[in-house]
């Protein structure tokens, strides 16, 4: 995708306009091309995409059919996230529902009722949420309305979970004679510990903002119109960061997951790349000096 020199203000979904943000048009989009040879010209028709200021805000946009998540909207968000991981410009993205009804409702049930053992085996969601949990730039879902099933594990994937009063989060899909099979039972227990994991999954209960907070599966709870805000906010703070670090903190944090020895093999490895960095350099001067650092990501 191009970008013009200058950030151009754009009309978001509500008809606001909000500087330094641009919203990419059809040509653009076409730009993007897609997932595993998908064509050059496909556009976005179930995403809507932001950026400036380093931050990229990815709207889920099915608000019809509470932004459930069919094979269209995979393809694009792998489109999507393939593209903003070669844009050194970002350095935070945010992923937000269309509406307030929901982040996502889960996957779309018709499209789930004429998969069989092959479709599973080739882990459509699991291979996108993978994707999204291995993106090089922090990553935050605000969360409003219904957010389950693979719309639960899709926000399971990001790095940070932001959710509105409104939000209702559960993995239901024992109640469709199937499991949550792209993600949850790896990154719920992570998350919130095995034994409420086990009852979340094993019971498909849904719970409200108040005690996903509580049990640490989302990480603040704000007013449902301040959720993107919020949101940004946060997203801002991390893009005043180092890059490379953030990157790095990243990959380290992935690796505790196999364990004690592994994550600290990460973490000295990763400290030491960062030490003969520019951005090592550059941060501790600054500070020093007390100003501003001007990270340049290398």
């Amino acid at each position: 995708m191009k970008r013009s020199a200058r950030a151009r203000s754009t009309t978001t979904r509500r008809g606001t306009r909000r500087p330094g943000t641009r919203r990419r048009t059809a040509g653009q989009r076409r730009k993007a091309g897609g997932r595993g040879g998908a064509t050059a010209d496909a556009r976005l028709r179930n995403l809507a995409l932001e950026t400036g200021g380093g931050i990229a805000v990815v709207t889920l946009n099915r608000p019809r059919v509470h932004n459930a998540i069919d094979a269209r909207t995979i393809d694009e968000l792998h489109a999507v996230l393939d593209h903003l991981a070669e844009d050194h410009s970002t350095r935070a993205l945010v992923l937000i529902g269309a509406g307030h009804e929901a982040f996502a409702a889960g996957a779309d049930i018709r499209e789930l009722l004429k998969r069989r053992a092959g479709d599973a085996l080739l882990g459509i969601n699991s291979g996108l949420f993978l994707k999204l949990e291995n993106f090089p730039v922090p990553t935050i879902a605000a969360i409003r309305g219904h957010t389950l099933g693979g719309g639960l594990e899709m926000a399971l994937a990001c790095d940070l979970r932001i959710a509105g009063t409104s939000a209702r989060l559960g993995q239901p899909e024992v109640g469709l004679g199937i499991i949550p099979a792209a993600g949850a039972t790896l990154r719920l227990p992570r998350i919130i510990g095995m034994g409420r994991a086990r009852e979340m999954i094993l019971t498909g209960r849904i719970i409200d903002a108040e005690e996903a907070y509580r049990i640490g599966l989302v990480n603040r709870i704000v007013d449902d119109d301040g959720v993107l805000d919020a949101a940004r906010a946060v997203a801002a703070m991390i893009a005043r960061k180092a890059p490379l670090a953030l990157r790095v903190a990243k990959l380290a944090l992935a690796a505790s997951a196999y364990g004690a020895e592994a994550g600290h093999v990460a973490e000295r490895l990763g400290q030491a790349i960062l030490f003969e960095s520019e951005d090592r350099h550059e941060g501790m001067k600054a500070f020093l000096e007390k100003r501003r650092p001007r990270f340049r990501g290398r």
